[in-house]
């Protein structure tokens, strides 16, 4: 297992927990990791990583638009 160690000044307040699951969430929207990963990198089921992506702003659904439009194609 791989450890990141990230120097964040105190006046953020930024607490351990919320960022990790923020990064994975940013992480899963971008496409950089899976759902699964990015629930593990949580510390959460895929269950509960989904309940809260939209308090981040991400969409459970992360499918480009230009897939949706190949995908209806070939029906």
């Amino acid at each position: 297992m791989k450890r990141l160690t990230l120097t964040i000044p105190d006046h953020f307040d930024l607490d351990e927990r919320e960022t990790k699951r923020f990064l994975a969430a940013k992480m899963f929207e971008s496409g950089k990791l899976s759902l699964g990963q990015a629930a593990e990198l949580a510390g959460l089921s895929k269950v509960a990583f989904s309940e809260i992506l939209a308090d981040y702003g991400v969409s459970l659904i992360n499918y480009p638009p230009s897939d949706i439009s190949k995908d209806a194609a070939k029906f």
